[in-house]
């Protein structure tokens, strides 16, 4: 299966798909099949992301480039 790179909002987007997913009474696995993704991927993005949303990604987004 060939590797796809999602955007950070791309990310956001798919997590919020699988926590809908996930409140209709669907395990992890599952939901993270209708979304298209692994499990591994959708509990690393949860903890990269967290409870992030777009404002707070923009923030993390210019605090990186400042520091980089």
């Amino acid at each position: 299966m060939a590797r796809k790179r999602y955007s950070d909002e791309d990310a956001l987007k798919l997590l919020r798909e699988i926590d809908v997913h996930l409140h209709d009474g669907l395990d992890v696995v599952s939901a993270c099949r209708k979304a298209g993704i692994s499990d591994k991927t959708y509990y690393y993005w949860r903890k990269k992301f967290g409870g992030m949303g777009r404002p707070q990604l923009s923030e993390m987004r210019a605090l990186q480039s400042e520091a980089g």
